[in-house]
């Protein structure tokens, strides 16, 4: 089969590679499209080692038709269409993925679009309802609105019924975070979240704040919380390291929610199998009725996925950015 490798210099080529097979309680799918995410940049670049017993190919999601079904799996079928979160792997026409971690496509969406689901609907859910408890009435502020993640997020959070704030970086996805359904839209080049989401909220800030910086925006997260408030910081694009203000963690009774999805195991509570089943039941009904869609900015075909890569990098799109695989 032919799969995207990464040379030491980071150098992306779409070159011939050994097959892969369906062991036991996984099943082979024939990739459709893969979809591109930060992780992926930072693997290839060589700062994001995969976990040990993930594939060292790059592709964290993918959409496609189920090729092959491998002992001790009951509940898929070869020849039924699908999509999957992975550890890796899915920058390839090929990919054997644990069969906990595969889901239907959800109804109206495209085969190739339902590349685009996996890793935003499983970690914003596993964020936001799982680990934030966010409900209706809340108030949300979501950095990085136009984004994969936050497009998605501010979609569900409105599902849930919440109250939703969105930062980004342009006219141009501010209003379409609004479009999405976001409440308030701050750009975070001329504004100031923290007095923004105060004047928004009657002066009492965000219930929840899903935060994909990290250490810049640490400080001022725990500002623009509200009492109880649940901060789930999901991306480290504002470095690693920062000074905790633990007065301000005390006296607002705050929670700092680290998470991160890839390398949690596929089965018990906190696994990605338990993850995948409550965004089947959860979220996927809520993209039947309308209420959330993919958001995808562009597509590319797998062999230039190095493109893909510079423009994720670069910001110069909106949503998920995918890339279509020959067969």
């Amino acid at each position: 089969m032919h799969a995207v490798a990464a040379d030491s210099a980071g150098k992306l080529s779409w070159v011939k590679v050994p097959d892969v097979a369906a062991g036991p309680g996984e099943v082979l799918i024939a990739v459709n499209a893969a979809g591109v995410n930060r992780a992926d940049l930072l693997q290839a670049a060589g700062k994001y080692p995969p976990p040990p017993d993930a594939s060292p190919i790059l592709g964290l999601e993918v959409s496609g038709i189920i090729a092959a079904v491998g002992p001790q799996v009951t509940d898929l079928q070869v020849g039924q269409p699908v999509c999957a979160l992975l550890a890796g792997g899915g920058y390839a026409q090929y990919v054997a993925v644990p069969a906990g971690q595969v889901m239907t496509i959800p109804d109206g969406v495209t085969l190739d679009d339902a590349a685009g689901l996996p890793e935003v609907a499983c970690t914003v859910w596993s964020n936001l309802a799982m680990s934030a408890r966010l409900s209706a009435g809340e108030f949300i502020l979501v950095h990085g609105g136009a984004s994969g993640i936050g497009t998605h997020a501010i979609q569900v959070a409105r599902a849930l019924g919440a109250t939703v704030a969105a930062t980004a970086g342009s006219s141009d996805k501010l209003k379409l975070c609004g479009e999405l359904g976001a409440d308030v839209v701050i750009s975070h080049r001329d504004e100031d979240f923290v007095d923004r989401v105060r004047a928004t909220s009657g002066g009492n800030g965000a219930n929840v704040i899903l935060d994909i910086m990290g250490a810049s925006y640490l400080n001022r997260n725990l500002q623009a919380l509200a009492l109880d408030g649940r901060l789930a910081i999901i991306g480290m694009q504002g470095g690693v390291t920062a000074e905790l203000n633990i007065g301000t963690l005390i006296g607002k009774r705050l929670q700092v929610i680290g998470t991160a999805l890839r390398a949690r195991p596929v089965h018990g509570p906190h696994g990605k199998g338990a993850i995948v089943e409550a965004v089947m039941a959860s979220v996927w009904p809520m993209i039947a009725a309308g209420s959330v869609r993919p958001i995808i900015g562009a597509r590319f075909p797998i062999e230039a996925a190095a493109e893909a890569h510079r423009v994720l990098a670069a910001g110069a799109t909106v949503g998920k950015v995918l890339l279509d695989v020959p067969g």
